[in-house]
């Protein structure tokens, strides 16, 4: 295989299933690999787990590292329109001839073990860590694919861990409350070393799972805290942590207020891990504000005003109705949304539904999605009800409902595109001229 695209699309079907939870297969091919040579893993690794906001707490990450300069590797997923999304070095995206090399490195070791296969995300999560070590990181931020004990991402210790939040998701393999989820979750925490927790009212599953194995656990409100401050001129915000001190912080280039949590987490790492890696207030600033991620609460300019968001679970879902509701008056809010069949459609669409007008249900091109029938009763089971003012509209495609509003929806109107991030995908490949 002589490109990244056939390499990609070998391991959509390589493996028996696209999620496996397991940490055996990666890590017997993560040992021969370090016994290679091609993985020496002798810098800090800073794992960021959570329901929401892993990938904004990355990003605050990454940029207020990069602003240090500092050498940086982040691993995030799952990418939007490129697969080179998931692999930046220095805050830039990975191109395919930089990264073919460590899919062959990865192969030569899984063949040497004879029977392992390795499903599409262990393959390329190792690939591109073999890839950042070669390039001799400072740091590497490292994303957790789905929930965190079981995830391939623990395969590498983390120097210090982060959960942003525990909430509803991925109930067919996390558990469906959140003592069961918060304890895969915390499955990310090491022993002695900092663990990050930023959710308001932690799982008690996650603080016991901490205290049991003996991790330094570090918790919103009670370790660190951060306060907004408003005056005449601009609202500002503080951080405060157990070693550092950050006022006078400008708000995040990321709208939202719980933008700030996110920050914080990032923050209270950061402060966790002051004798190693040192940051000044100047790149805490600067990082905080060219901290950008596609696709949360994204504002796309022109007319009429179009929001982007992945809010693809009830946690996100809220997160989004809040901010729409800072938003201001519109005559009209549409939205466009699709999602996976194996969320929880209907709660999304309850809290939703308040805020929404004008509703336009997306078929995906993906086997695991929901169809319009499956969403049009979902949202009917969530209280919507059709009336002059309140209308809902199968289309086949995302591509074919933005068509639609490019020529129905008034300059003073607003278009909410939300959902699975194969729905931003859609969106942003097929988006006609909506002004």
């Amino acid at each position: 295989m002589n490109s990244l695209q056939k390499w990609l699309t070998h391991l959509e079907t390589a493996h028996s299933s696209a999620i496996d939870l397991g940490l055996e297969r990666v890590r017997t091919v993560k040992e021969r690999l370090q016994a290679s040579g091609d993985l020496r893993l002798n810098y800090p690794v800073i794992t960021v787990g959570g329901t929401n906001g892993k990938g904004s707490t990355c990003a605050f990450l990454e940029n207020i590292l990069l602003a240090a300069g500092y050498k940086v590797g982040c691993h995030t997923s799952p990418h939007i329109l490129h697969f080179n999304e998931r692999a930046r070095w220095g805050g830039v995206d990975a191109t395919d001839s930089q990264l073919l090399p460590f899919f062959e490195r990865v192969e030569a070791a899984r063949c040497q073990l004879d029977v392992i296969s390795l499903s599409y995300f262990e393959f390329t999560l190792l690939a591109i860590m073999c890839w950042f070590d070669a390039q001799k990181p400072d740091v590497v931020v490292l994303e957790v694919g789905l929930g965190g004990r079981l995830d391939a991402s623990n395969v590498f210790d983390a120097s210090c861990s982060v959960v942003t939040n525990v909430d509803i998701d991925h109930v067919g393999y996390l558990g469906d409350t959140r003592e069961a989820i918060g304890f895969e979750k915390a499955g990310i925490f090491r022993a002695g070393r900092p663990a990050i927790c930023a959710d308001t009212s932690p799982p008690t599953a996650l603080v016991a799972h901490a205290q049991a194995i003996g991790a330094d656990l570090k918790l919103l409100g009670k370790d660190f805290e951060f306060t907004v401050v408003q005056d005449e001129q601009r609202k500002q915000w503080r951080f405060v942590g157990e070693h550092t001190r950050r006022n006078s912080l400008a708000m995040p280039a990321m709208r939202g207020d719980y933008q700030l949590m996110n920050a914080s987490a990032a923050l209270a790492a950061l402060d966790a891990l002051y004798d190693v890696l040192p940051v000044s207030q100047q790149a805490v600033r600067q990082g905080l504000a060219h901290a950008v991620v596609r696709a949360r609460f994204q504002v796309l300019p022109g007319q009429p005003l179009t929001v982007l968001d992945v809010a693809h679970n009830p946690h996100a879902a809220r997160v989004l109705a809040k901010n729409l509701g800072q938003l201001g008056y519109a005559p009209y809010t549409h939205a466009v949304f699709g999602a996976m069949a194996d969320k929880d459609i209907v709660e999304v669409l309850r809290i939703m539904r308040p805020h929404i007008d004008r509703w336009h249900l997306c078929a995906l091109p993906n086997i695991r999605a929901a169809g319009t029938e499956q969403l049009h009763d979902a949202l009917i089971e969530s209280g919507f009800v059709e009336d002059k003012d309140h209308s809902v509209h199968k289309h086949e495609s995302v591509k074919d409902a933005l068509t639609h509003l490019a020529t129905a929806v008034p300059a003073d109107d607003r278009i909410i595109i939300f959902g699975s991030f194969v729905t931003i995908e859609q969106a942003l490949i097929g988006m006609p001229r909506l002004n």
